[in-house]
């Protein structure tokens, strides 16, 4: 499986407008060579370089099958319902994009897709996206990675 982006490539500076300095969006995602029986996909996106710890930006799951991208903007905390969203690590439903602390250095920012072998998982309202990586990590078929850094 692969995840690409037309915002920005592998390891490369994720763009100004997709972080908190910016408009804050989500990026467009795509993604190719899913396993024939994935049933749905989960998408969560961390930093793993964040001072406390790994820093959860955002998570969708119960996305349908048939789909192969998530569009810019998919993020918004309203206006997307074929799939769901978990609860930040900045305390609000959808995307929030890199924002490492000033003069903290590079941050590398994960995109990690899963592709799920059930259609939707067992989560309650306002789920974390920690709980929706634990519960995706129980129903893992592959999993594809598209990383781009920032810095304040």
């Amino acid at each position: 499986m692969m995840l690409t982006s037309t915002a920005f490539h592998d390891g490369a500076v994720v763009p100004r407008r997709f972080t908190c300095d910016g408009e804050n969006l989500s990026p467009a995602l795509q993604w190719t060579c899913a396993p024939m029986d994935a049933k749905s996909f989960a998408l969560l996106c961390d930093d793993p370089d964040a001072p406390a710890g790994t820093w959860r930006h955002w998570a969708v799951f119960d996305i349908p099958s048939g789909r192969s991208e998530l569009a810019e903007g998919a993020g918004r905390a309203e206006g997307f319902e074929d799939f769901r969203q978990g609860v930040n690590d900045f305390g609000e439903v959808g995307y929030g994009g890199p924002c490492p602390p000033r003069g903290h250095g590079p941050h590398r920012y994960r995109f990690r897709l899963i592709a799920l072998n059930r259609a939707e998982l067992v989560l309650r309202p306002g789920a974390t996206c920690k709980e929706v990586e634990q519960e995706a990590g129980k129903h893992l078929l592959a999993e594809a990675v598209l990383e781009g850094v920032y810095q304040r």
